[in-house]
């Protein structure tokens, strides 16, 4: 299946391939790359070439929030299907209201309050997991219009932290 990946602004064409054996085909920009998947609590194990990320992956599919070691990013992810149907008047399900853990953890900062004006990418909230703290950001431009939790709280992943207008 063929994607359109929004990374930080760039925008990138990523086409998936499952073969019957379970072994995954990428091709990103036209170019093969080796890659294995791997579906781990929380995320994904990737190996792309020689190196292996461990990614969590949180908020919904279409505008989610990245992690992979220190590096974070918002990824929209956007399906030829999603494509073709908003051609044709449906939603594609781009700018998401909310911001969710995407993984179980601490809150050990919050960075914004109901009302605050945000630009994608500013930091929201920061959140202690794996004995690393991630900082959780705005998926979009807007206001936030409702902080879910406080610092000190543990969460589960997909919990609910911030939501936009």
């Amino acid at each position: 299946m063929k994607y359109r990946v929004t990374i930080e602004g760039r925008e990138r064409e990523v086409d998936v391939t499952l073969a019957p054996s379970g072994a995954v085909t990428v091709t990103l920009d036209g170019a093969p790359i080796e890659a294995d998947v791997e579906r781990v609590p929380g995320g994904v194990s990737l190996r792309l070439g020689a190196r292996v990320y461990d990614i969590a992956v949180g908020g919904k599919p279409e505008s989610a929030q990245i992690a992979a070691g220190s590096a974070r990013a918002i990824v929209e992810v956007v399906s030829e299907r999603a494509r073709a149907r908003a051609k044709k008047g449906g939603a594609t399900g781009s700018g998401a209201n909310e911001l969710r853990a995407p993984m179980p953890g601490r809150i050990v900062k919050v960075l914004r309050k109901a009302g605050d004006a945000v630009k994608v990418g500013e930091p929201c909230v920061v959140i202690e997991a794996m004995k690393m703290e991630n900082e959780l950001r705005a998926p979009k431009d807007g206001s936030v219009k409702a902080v879910h939790v406080g610092e000190g709280v543990s969460v589960e992943s997909q919990t609910l932290l911030v939501t936009f207008e």
